[in-house]
């Protein structure tokens, strides 16, 4: 009897990392992570030990293998991997210079204030379709190569080498024999130019960055080498590299221009699939490489907003209204209405559409009889409003209504929340079972890459939707939006 086929995801987060294992018919038959270590040296610094994370790769590849090796045929490997986190090694160890630049460490802001002041912002936002930001890998890097010896030296001496964590991990993989990474994580770095498909030479001189420190750029689903046998017992193909969000997207089989997904977590990220077309827009929403497959890029739009779950976490932890997640529904289920009550949670500023650094959170609309039921409610409501305006926005700058939204993240269990996001946005909200999502897209492409599946309209029978709302009071768009809209120009500055 032939054992079943199965792919291995590698999905490297913020937070850890995790490992699936994913039949033909798209069932987990595998799941394990670890957590690893966040170092915050001095304020606005976010750091990683990539020794611990690739140890921790390490023992969650070999359980795996371990764990199925004696009933499943295993294809291959999978990566997803948190995006605009930077790591920096030495090409003949293959070791780690300095621990990696996490997508939220800040200290590259002051480069980017310099660098934006000098007018470099047309530039970078023509060619990347993103903005001059920290956020970003390029002013991570430019700091380093100024402030760090090892970096320096290993520059001098040839051997330095500059990539995102997936870069790093299938270096590691394959005992040094692959350099490569794919166009979504290059993409993320500011030195990608996004029509060229190519580490751009005036983005890499404004930033002051050597091409040849930077990996290979090939297709999300291209194959990237093997697994070194020292490291697993036997070779094993790495096929499929796709950065976390867009892993998601994929992940959801949005192929369709109008298709998206929503990921609600600490915050929300938001993608909108535009096909060949990239969409460019001044008004806070960036231009974003999909995937590239077989060698074409493919594009969306991209939106995150900074407080969704945290909200609700603020109310629990700082404010302590409730204790159990189950507690929510019930304070919402105690109200008829919202009863004019808004939380704004603009804890950090507000981002697109408003793009005002300089708000700061409120609680509006509040009376004597308001009480904390109200404030839960508020919380929950003000990640569908956000949700809301973000995508209003992509549809007037795309020009394309959205179809369908798909949702994952831990609030999507809250039936409140997804009816009032598909009654504002007067469209399908189709929430997955599925959460390993991210890690599930890089291995459709993978396990397409390797003959699993045969194409990727064969990928939609395979869609794991928990539930699905419908439209069902379109009349209290305008009104609520209208009275949400209200709340945010009492926060503006």
């Amino acid at each position: 009897m032939s054992r079943q086929k199965v792919m291995l995801g590698l999905d490297q987060s913020t937070s850890g990392t995790k490992i699936i294992a994913v039949d033909v018919e798209g069932q987990i038959k595998h799941k394990d992570s670890i957590e690893h270590k966040q170092y915050y040296p001095e304020p606005g610094y976010v750091e990683h030990d990539m020794e611990e994370v690739f140890s921790n790769c390490e023992s969650l590849l070999k359980g795996a293998i371990e764990h199925l090796q004696h009933d499943y045929d295993i294809q291959g490997l999978s990566i997803t991997n948190q995006r605009e986190t930077i790591v920096f090694w030495d090409k003949q160890t293959g070791l780690p210079l300095m621990r990696a630049l996490v997508w939220q460490d800040r200290r590259g802001t002051d480069i980017c204030m310099t660098m934006n002041a000098q007018g470099h912002g047309v530039l970078v936002e023509e060619k990347t379709g993103l903005r001059i930001d920290p956020y970003f890998s390029a002013s991570k890097i430019k700091w380093a190569l100024e402030n760090s010896v090892n970096i320096q030296k290993a520059l001098a001496e040839g051997t330095l080498a500059i990539g995102t964590v997936d870069s790093y991990l299938v270096y590691r993989l394959t005992s040094g024999e692959i350099f490569a990474t794919d166009d979504t994580n290059a993409s993320r770095t500011l030195l990608y130019n996004i029509t060229d498909r190519c580490w751009d030479d005036e983005l890499l001189a404004a930033f002051g960055v050597s091409k040849d420190t930077l990996p290979e750029i090939r297709s999300s689903n291209d194959c990237y080498g093997e697994v070194s046998e020292d490291i697993v017992g036997a070779k094993l193909p790495i096929a499929g590299i796709i950065g976390d969000s867009q892993g998601a997207l994929f992940g959801q089989q949005c192929y369709e221009i109008g298709h998206g997904k929503v990921t609600y977590g600490t915050g929300s990220s938001i993608l909108m699939y535009t096909g060949k077309e990239q969409v460019s827009s001044d008004k806070g929403i960036v231009t974003s490489v999909a995937w590239s497959y077989d060698d074409e890029l493919e594009y969306a739009i991209e939106g995150m907003i900074n407080s969704s779950g945290d909200t609700l976490k603020w109310v629990k932890d700082n404010l302590g209204l409730y204790t159990e997640d189950a507690e929510v529904t019930e304070h919402i289920e105690a109200l008829e209405t919202n009863e004019g009550v808004y939380i704004v949670p603009a804890f950090s500023g507000l981002g697109a559409p408003y793009w005002d650094q300089e708000a700061r959170a409120t609680i509006v609309g509040m009376t004597r009889k308001s009480n904390k039921s109200h404030i839960i409610r508020a919380a929950v409501e003000s990640m569908a409003y956000q949700v809301a305006d973000l995508i209003e926005l992509m549809e007037d700058e795309a020009g394309t209504k959205l179809k369908v939204l798909n949702a994952d993240g831990g609030p999507t269990k809250n039936g409140f929340l997804m009816q009032l996001q598909a009654d504002l946005l007067d469209t399908r909200i189709q929430c997955s079972r599925n959460q390993e999502l991210s890690a599930m897209g890089a291995v459709f492409l993978g396990g397409l890459k390797l003959g699993m599946w045969a194409s990727k309209e064969s990928l939609k029978e395979l869609k794991d939707v928990e539930t699905t709302y419908l439209p069902e009071r379109q009349e209290i768009h305008p009104i609520w939006m209208e009275e949400w809209h209200k709340a945010v120009e009492r926060t503006l500055k």
